[in-house]
């Protein structure tokens, strides 16, 4: 499972899907590299589930092209399913059956002999720690044990590139940092991981670098660092005992204060983008002045949320209507 450093994994051109009239996927390009934990970042409903079945063959592409490991997802489809494992957003697994059991149903879907798939599926449990359970039945487990059999038979194969679907959607919060932790485990041994998730703190936590996806187009790529240093200075939010009459004059006056970048008033908040250090007593001025009525104020560092609402408009959590 070595990757090749600065070697293209997945290359996405001008990628458009369509259902009729709406477009879930429109004109995205995108490159991947060998080796890193790659994020596709977005609402429900923002293309980014689109884009990844795509990517593993399950639907077509209305137009545009889409390279996995060099071959065409729809001209290649065979040789783009051995490079690749995937593990749904839904729960594929049986609770009647084992974990041993669930992996050998694999085995032979992946039409693995005996001989190779016994040694696999052995390895695949003890990448999840779950060697000492291979004979429970997994209706036993809990959430995140059942995620953990999950990637172990997406595992199964010895795929190239690993895909997951919303890998903690629905676990609390101990079963979610186990299964990131085995998500570092697989990267630091040099597979490829894309993840799809609408977890802003996930994408945060695990990914390399990660692509702001929001009806359809590509809205911000790079590493969540760089994301949010690309906003530049802090942010200031200003809350008021209740909302001033006039929102748009308190905007006005807060932008005029020197180094705020930007100002958006919503109701009884208010919040200032920074270029760079500013004061606060002159902030705080110029909502007395405004006719605010201050309750607090809160001096933060930017984070993946300011940077989705900045790129996109909205917060992750509301939904994006294509």
């Amino acid at each position: 499972m070595t990757g090749m450093a600065g070697a293209v994994a997945i290359d996405i051109s001008k990628l458009v899907k369509r259902y009729g009239s709406t477009a879930a996927v429109d004109g995205l390009d995108l490159t991947i590299q060998q080796g890193e934990v790659f994020g596709l970042l977005g609402p429900n409903g923002a293309g980014k589930t689109t884009t990844l079945k795509i990517m593993t063959t399950l639907l077509r592409p209305t137009s545009g092209t889409v390279t996995v490991l060099g071959h065409d997802v729809v001209a290649d489809a065979d040789a783009v399913r051995r490079l690749i494992g995937y593990v749904p957003q839904e729960r594929a697994v049986d609770r009647l059956l084992t974990a041993r059991e669930h992996l050998e149903l694999f085995a032979d879907l992946y039409h693995l002999s005996p001989a190779v798939a016994a040694p696999r599926i052995q390895e695949a449990l003890r990448l999840v720690d779950l060697a000492d359970r291979v004979n429970d039945p997994v209706g036993k487990f809990s959430g995140g044990m059942k995620k953990r059999v999950e990637i172990a038979c997406g595992l199964l194969h010895d795929p190239k590139i690993l895909f997951l679907d919303e890998p903690t959607l629905g676990l609390d919060v101990q079963s979610r940092s186990q299964v990131w932790n085995h998500i570092r485990q697989l990267k630091q041994r040099g597979m490829t991981v894309v993840i799809n998730s609408n977890y802003l703190e996930e994408a945060d936590q695990l990914c390399d670098r990660l692509a702001i996806i929001d009806r359809g187009r590509l809205r911000a790529l790079g590493s969540p660092r760089e994301l949010k240093r690309g906003l530049g200075g802090d942010i200031v939010t200003v809350s008021l005992e209740k909302a001033v009459a006039q929102p748009q004059q308190l905007r006005q006056a807060l932008q005029a204060v020197a180094g705020v970048r930007e100002v958006s008033v919503d109701g009884t908040s208010a919040r200032l983008a920074l270029a760079r250090e500013t004061g606060l007593s002159a902030i705080v001025e110029q909502v007395r002045q405004a006719g605010g009525e201050l309750q607090a104020v809160h001096y933060t560092h930017p984070t993946l949320e300011e940077v989705f609402i900045h790129y996109t408009g909205h917060k992750i959590r509301e939904e994006a209507i294509q």
